[in-house]
């Protein structure tokens, strides 16, 4: 289990080798080697004989990220604190797979990318990944297709600066805030700002307490509105790299603040997101 400080120790991400799914990998190894965790790489196939080669090259990754050496063994990856599994799944059904894997494999954080078309199986569309998230119970990483990310791909670079969290009233924020906060400490971010949006009056905004990370700063917003609209047109003038939100865990996983926001916003969403369970 995750210690106190340490957000998560096992990542799972499926992948369709689409240019989605690239983008993907790369924040799922970005975020494996900042917690020195473990990584899972799923593909689901019907095909008799899938390429192996065909997964995320991790090594190929790390040397243009130069961490590694060109040419170096696969122990480098070991060294880096990484342990990378790659799995190969017989079910035709991409959402079969994943769950399947879940069901008998502990994950603390699952990486996602969603509304990809391009892949061979175009499997990541919200209509998959978002089941998944729902059977896996685990914090859910969503990278909107199109969206860069905060991951630099050619680099590794991470771009996380602003963080938007949108809180309800009568619900505990801290499960969203604590996570977001040990994802920046994990990435070893110094300054940024995390901005909590509350859609309400003011005086209806739940009490937290803020977690001290670096120089890192914490704004409370209030503003009146429609829920899924308030948080999108914030989102525009935050200009987030990151929306964290908590989740309802229990019936639907995309179930927060009532009427499946987490899953609208997600379908506008600017930047990646990520959902919280109302257990974490």
């Amino acid at each position: 289990m995750p210690s106190e400080k340490q957000p998560y120790e096992a990542i799972f991400h499926p992948s369709d080798f689409s240019e989605a799914s690239e983008t993907a990998f790369c924040h799922a190894l970005k975020l494996a080697l900042a917690a020195r965790c473990s990584l899972t790489l799923l593909h689901a196939t019907d095909q008799t004989h899938a390429d192996w080669h065909e997964f995320p090259g991790v090594r190929t990754t790390l040397e243009r990220w130069k961490l590694i050496g060109p040419g170096s063994p696969r122990r480098a990856i070991f060294e880096l604190g990484v342990d990378v599994r790659k799995v190969m799944s017989p079910h035709a059904n991409p959402v079969d797979a994943a769950l399947h894997y879940l069901e008998r494999h502990c994950t603390d954080l699952v990486v996602l990318a969603t509304h990809s078309h391009e892949g061979r199986m175009s499997w990541l569309h919200h209509s998959i990944a978002e089941p998944i998230a729902r059977g896996s119970h685990a914090p859910t990483l969503f990278i909107p297709h199109g969206k860069h990310g905060f991951v630099s791909r050619e680099d590794g670079a991470v771009t996380l600066r602003n963080i938007l969290i949108p809180v309800a009233a009568g619900a505990s924020p801290a499960g969203a805030i604590r996570f977001a906060a040990r994802i920046v400490e994990a990435l070893d971010l110094p300054a940024g700002a995390f901005h909590i949006l509350h859609v309400g009056e003011p005086e209806g905004m739940p009490s937290f307490e803020m977690p001290k990370v670096g120089d890192w700063t914490c704004e409370r917003i209030a503003r009146r509105g429609p829920i899924v609209d308030t948080i999108v047109d914030t989102a525009k003038s935050v200009n987030p790299d990151l929306i964290v939100m908590r989740t309802e865990g229990h019936l639907d996983f995309l179930d927060v603040l009532r009427g499946n926001t987490t899953e609208r916003v997600l379908h506008h969403s600017p930047c990646p997101l990520l959902a919280i369970p109302v257990a974490e």
